[in-house]
């Protein structure tokens, strides 16, 4: 068993795979580990650990994806400009590509359906179940938690305001009124982050227990008005809702947009396009200098406007797009991921092959590209397929 491990090429991605003490293990579990020249130097780990991990060190990343059996990345297929070649090109048929592929986004649709005819076996890491035997091998969770901490804290970067309550020379400065919409466990940290700078914190999700979370940590609870049934799905993960439904969300979340000053957008169902809950129209009513952050872009984005990638302002507000936010705390987001697919890996093979039981929930949670079809259920659904 091959497994390579490619340098991310996504514009500003800085983590890895795969890290020395992972390749270690993988070493030590029976596979030949490829890694290409300078892969973990953006999370400061070095050519030379690797080699003492126990990995084959490889210029050309060409010959990396023509040689592995199973290639571990952190973002989904990119185009290459080195090479003049999108990744999935590079790739060849009985591949196993483990990584976040996003298949329901639709800026990845071409890529999934270019996996699918290239006859990759596609594995997506953000389909990984939130069931307890799965814990280890969650890397959304993880990235989720990198994303809202450092997500809280691009938004403040860019306001132009204090966070905080301040008191000066000349009299008081209201502290700044933050909303957090989705507390997952992205939006859980963006809400402690948000608290510890100083900001008064708002809180929206359609789950009663997700709010219960959030005014625990000390924020005040925005009612939505969509009944509980229709909310929470297993595993305790929002449901798609329907468009009357959703309306009915946007209609709560209209009242308040106009008053806050950053809003954190962090909804998200599992391998589904993200809801669109904050219209340009709502963007239109916050007071210019403003601040939104949309971690869902990878899966669509919360807000309508938001561009996939950019950072951009529009009717004098801070759309944050960035794609890859954990990637700017690479050596813990890193370290973090490493271990996550480390034990994914560990999962699926079995005496040094790929064992793909269908009927598992995990693997079936993930398979998303086999036998040259598109298998994953939220990806066919956003296609239309």
């Amino acid at each position: 068993m091959i497994i390579g491990i490619p340098k991310e090429i996504m514009h500003g991605e800085l983590r890895v795979s795969a890290i020395p003490e992972t390749v270690a293990k993988l070493v030590k579990d029976g596979a030949e580990v490829l890694v290409e020249k300078s892969a973990g130097l953006g999370a400061f780990y070095a050519d030379s650990q690797y080699e003492e991990a126990g990995a084959k060190l490889v210029d050309d990343v060409a010959e990396l994806y023509k040689k592995a059996d199973v290639v571990l990345k952190v973002k989904e297929p990119q185009f290459n400009q080195a090479k003049g070649l999108h990744e999935v090109d590079m790739m060849h048929a009985g591949q196993y590509l483990i990584t976040f592929l996003h298949p329901a986004a639709p800026v990845n649709h071409d890529m999934i359906k270019n996996l699918a005819k290239k006859g990759v076996i596609g594995l997506t890491l953000d389909g990984v179940p939130r069931i307890s035997r799965a814990q280890n091998m969650d890397a959304l969770t993880s990235m989720s938690t990198c994303a809202g901490y450092k997500g809280i804290l691009l938004a403040a970067n860019e306001l132009s305001k204090f966070v905080p309550q301040i008191f000066c020379a000349v009299g008081m400065i209201k502290p700044v009124n933050t909303l957090i919409i989705g507390t997952g466990v992205g939006g859980l940290q963006a809400l402690a982050t948000a608290k510890r700078l100083g900001a008064i914190v708002y809180a929206a999700d359609i789950r009663p227990d997700a709010l219960e979370q959030a005014k625990s940590l000390g924020a005040k609870v925005v009612e939505t008005g969509v009944p509980a049934e229709m909310a929470v799905g297993k595993g305790g993960y929002a449901l798609s809702l329907k468009d009357e439904v959703l309306a009915k969300e946007r209609s709560a979340l209209k009242e308040i947009v106009p008053q806050m000053d950053i809003i954190f957008c962090g909804a998200l169902v599992p391998g589904k396009k993200a809801p669109v809950l904050i219209t340009e129209e709502m963007v239109a009513s916050m007071a210019p200098g403003s601040v939104i952050v949309d971690i869902s872009i990878d899966q669509g984005g919360n807000c309508e406007i938001t561009e996939p990638g950019e950072v951009a302002v529009k009717h004098g507000v801070t759309l944050i797009g960035i794609k890859n936010i954990p990637g700017m705390l690479a050596t813990s987001s890193t370290w973090m991921f490493s271990n996550n697919i480390y034990h994914l890996v560990n999962y699926l093979i079995k005496d040094g092959r790929v064992i793909l039981d269908r009927s598992d929930e995990i693997v079936a949670s993930i398979l998303t590209t086999i036998d040259g079809e598109i298998v994953h259920t939220g990806a066919r659904e956003a296609m239309g397929l």
